[in-house]
């Protein structure tokens, strides 16, 4: 009460209202938030029992006598440990990281067996050659067994094919193909093996029992070695790791940041009506004409440029002669200029033709020198200040005899 009384009648008003919106934006908040539908989550996550969940498919590898565990920490946790036994499931990761790579590599050098679904899946394997798809990327097929690999099994299967392989190394067998793209491969790496899928549909809960997909991932784990094998079904690469930031989830972090909003908003109105500067701000020395010519011409040379330059010298020199000589809108090239300058001022014009070539000709040599242009400008400048000369004596000359015919 007492911060309330130590304001006055507007800065109560306004953080009444601060605080009122607060509150309602609150309380909208908490009314309407939507509920997330389980089946909506396309995550192939072992918690998840939506359609696009994989829970099922983790119940029953247990209940089949897999040693199969969910791997929440970090990849390179799991290299560190892995084995001849080692399978890891990597269904649809999020993952770009060079140290889960690295951790993948080192589990396959080991011996053990990566099972990767979907493009970033692919991107996350060594060797990869993971294409996007040129089917429907929501469209189910039914692809059919490649070859006679006991990866392709007995049938057909379902699948999505968000991606492809180019299937481009001898090494690499595929064992389903989907209009003519592979969609379930095989391949070597050190002592390991990896399978990939094109998506992780056929372990998914709404499509593990279609076809022959529950056949597809007992062989991609390889069923027959089930005594010695240990399955990890990574759930770190889809954001589910555990940890003390998991407090602040859901409603939680959003409410924060609302309250934190209107405490700014508090703050900028209650002192920025009547807080503004007190005196104007500094103006910007602006760019004398010395630190203007230095920046041209450093622009100049580092674009080596001096054919430009010296074509604007030359264009100048002759606007200007043309003016001093009375040709306004005539142009007039090199030759042409020198003969309509001498027969205009005379001995002050002759010997100016050679000059006046070279300076033409240099416009369109693209590998003019700095120091040859800058010759060619400074005689076009002589040029021009011996033809201005000219032009105030012959001016001055003809006021003189003009007034002494006045005068006779």
């Amino acid at each position: 009460m007492s911060l309330l009384a130590s304001l006055d009648r507007k800065d109560r008003r306004m953080l009444l209202v601060i605080l009122g919106l607060v509150a309602l934006l609150f309380l909208v908040f908490v009314l309407f938030i939507p509920q997330q539908d389980p089946n909506s989550n396309p995550i192939p996550s072992s918690y998840l029992s939506g359609q696009h969940g994989a829970k099922a498919a983790f119940t029953l590898l247990e209940q089949s006598g897999y040693a199969v565990e969910r791997w929440e920490q970090s990849l390179s946790d799991l290299a560190a440990r892995a084995g001849a036994g080692t399978v890891l499931i990597l269904a649809e990761p999020y993952s770009y990281n060079p140290e889960d790579r690295a951790a993948i590599v080192s589990i396959l050098r080991k011996g053990g067996r990566v099972v990767a679904t979907g493009f970033q899946g692919g991107l996350l394997l060594p060797g990869s050659d993971v294409t996007f798809s040129k089917e429907i990327a929501f469209a189910a097929c039914e692809a059919e067994p490649d070859g006679l690999d006991p990866l392709a099994g007995r049938g057909a299967i379902w699948i999505i094919p968000s991606a492809a392989w180019k299937e481009t190394r001898p090494e690499v067998r595929t064992a389903y193909t989907c209009a003519g793209q592979p969609v379930v491969v095989q391949y070597p790496v050190g002592k390991g093996t990896v399978v990939w899928w094109a998506s992780s549909t056929p372990l998914e809960n709404g499509s593990i029992s279609r076809g022959q997909n529950l056949e597809l991932l007992l062989n991609s784990i390889g069923p027959a070695q089930i005594q010695r094998q240990h399955v990890y079904w990574d759930e770190s690469l889809h954001g589910l790791v555990h940890s003390p930031w998991d407090y602040v989830s859901g409603p939680v972090w959003p409410l924060f940041l609302l309250g934190a909003l209107g405490v700014a908003l508090l703050v900028i109105f209650s002192y920025s009506r009547r807080s503004g500067p007190i005196r104007p701000l500094p103006q910007a020395p602006r760019t004398t004409p010395i630190e203007f010519l230095d920046a041209l011409g450093a622009l100049y040379r580092s674009t080596g440029a001096a054919a430009t330059a010296m074509q604007i010298a030359w264009e100048r020199f002759r606007s200007q002669s043309a003016l001093l000589t009375g040709q306004r809108t005539a142009s007039l090239d090199a030759r042409q200029l020198a003969a309509v300058i001498e027969r205009r001022f005379g001995a002050a014009g002759a010997g100016m033709e050679a000059d006046l070539i070279d300076a033409e000709e240099a416009c369109s040599d693209d590998t003019l020198k700095p120091s040859r242009a800058l010759a060619l400008i400074q005689t076009l400048r002589r040029h021009e200040e011996t033809l201005r000369a000219a032009s105030s004596r012959s001016r001055s000359s003809f006021e003189t005899s003009a007034g002494v015919t006045l005068r006779a």
